[in-house]
């Protein structure tokens, strides 16, 4: 878990390493960040799972770098590190393809998996200081893919800066990203947050989900007031004018609506991380699948985190809680958290994740795909309980 001195692993870029066993993805590691994070050896397969490096990189910024098992490993270990690079695809941004032979033809089967899911390609040809046939590469590279490889030598730090420059380059266009709070806001604005503290955010300690809201709100200069929800009233009496925009934990959704003031607009953390991680609009339309539900149906609930179930835990408890008042006590709800999501969905009539504070976009949009294909709605913690509680077309989504 990131310290609170650093950006969360979730908000940033990552970037990663593929290629076969033994073709220089550690050592290649290592040079772009100039640390010996990865175990470089001679030995095929060195690398099992997956290696996470959250770095500060200059002209890149915040990133995590993954150094995945090599894809042609074999045997029954070698089938499970595969695995793991599969998964290791769901949360890449930027891709290295490093190969050091012209046998390329693994490396592009792989490159036109990762395209597939528009995660653009950088190709690395590696260990070009003792390669004798590197133009033959090049050339076999450029006819099998069309693009011209960047000539590298992890081993001796040659020709890392091209490849940074090339990551800047595939950096995703932010110009369009609004931030968690997108438009319902602007510079001034006094934002009121009713942020209940409950066994879910131990002594001394924000959620991840309201410390970034909050930096975010002081980044766009607006006048951040924060409450429980046992002082929303006295927090309301002190202001002169109502808050331009109330953001709660969905949890407490419908307590905070009867409250809020008529001129205030509301929202929650939960649905605010809906629209900046995920499919809004395909979440709302999940959630209208709730009306579709009986007690023969079956509900998957998606949690990011992997901590132990707490009391009145809002997955695994409060919105079973109330989808079953709302359905009837035979409807079938299965848990999942963490990277633990199920390939095969046909077998479920709804799909509620949680906001997802803990998962890159990347990730999350690839899940939202994963339902879409096989046709199953899905929908967020935050979106279900507006529906839920009758006040889903009454609340700020948009801006």
């Amino acid at each position: 878990m990131s310290n609170l001195q650093e950006t969360p692993r979730s908000e940033r870029i990552h970037i990663g390493l593929f290629g076969k066993r033994n073709s220089g993805k550690s050592a290649l590691l290592n040079a772009l960040t100039r640390q010996d994070i990865a175990v470089v050896s001679p030995v095929a397969g060195t690398t099992t799972d997956p290696v996470y490096k959250s770095m500060e990189i200059h002209g890149i910024g915040p990133c995590v770098f993954i150094d995945t098992a090599g894809f042609d490993d074999k045997g029954e270990l070698g089938e499970l590190r595969v695995q793991q690079t599969l998964r290791a695809i769901e949360k890449t941004d930027i891709a290295l393809m490093v190969c050091t032979d012209s046998d390329i033809e693994q490396e592009a089967k792989w490159s036109e998996r990762l395209k597939a899911k528009q995660i653009p390609v950088i190709w690395i040809l590696n260990k070009c200081d003792v390669l004798e046939n590197a133009e033959k590469v090049m050339y076999a590279i450029e006819q099998r893919t069309g693009c011209s490889p960047l000539l590298v030598s992890a081993r001796l730090k040659q020709g890392i800066e091209p490849i940074r420059r090339s990551i800047q380059e595939k950096m995703p266009d932010e110009s369009q990203q609004t931030g968690i709070v997108g438009q319902l806001v602007k510079n001034g604005d006094v934002v009121m947050l009713v942020m209940p503290q409950d066994i879910q955010a131990p002594k001394g300690r924000l959620i991840l989900p309201q410390v970034q809201t909050i930096r975010e709100l002081l980044d766009r200069k607006c006048i951040v007031i924060s409450c429980t929800t046992d002082k929303i009233d006295e927090t309301l009496q002190t202001l002169s004018a109502p808050p331009k925009l109330i953001i709660t934990d969905s949890q407490v959704f419908k307590t905070v609506y009867e409250k809020k003031p008529e001129a205030s607009r509301l929202t929650s953390f939960s649905v605010l991380f809906a629209r900046y991680k995920g499919d809004i609009d395909y979440f709302i339309q999940g959630a209208n699948a709730i009306e579709q539900l009986t007690e023969a149906s079956k509900v998957l609930i998606a949690e990011a985190c992997t901590h132990a179930p707490l009391t009145e835990d809002i997955g695994r408890e409060k919105i079973p809680r109330l989808l079953r008042n709302r359905i009837g006590p035979g409807l079938q709800i299965d848990i999942v958290s963490g990277v633990d999501f199920p390939q095969d969905l046909s077998k479920y009539d709804l799909i509620i994740h949680c906001g997802a504070c803990m998962f890159n976009r990347k990730y999350v949009l690839n899940r939202v795909a994963h339902a879409r294909q096989q046709q199953v709605p899905m929908t967020n913690y935050g979106v279900t309980i507006a529906y839920l509680t009758g006040i889903l077309n009454k609340i700020a989504i948009y801006g």
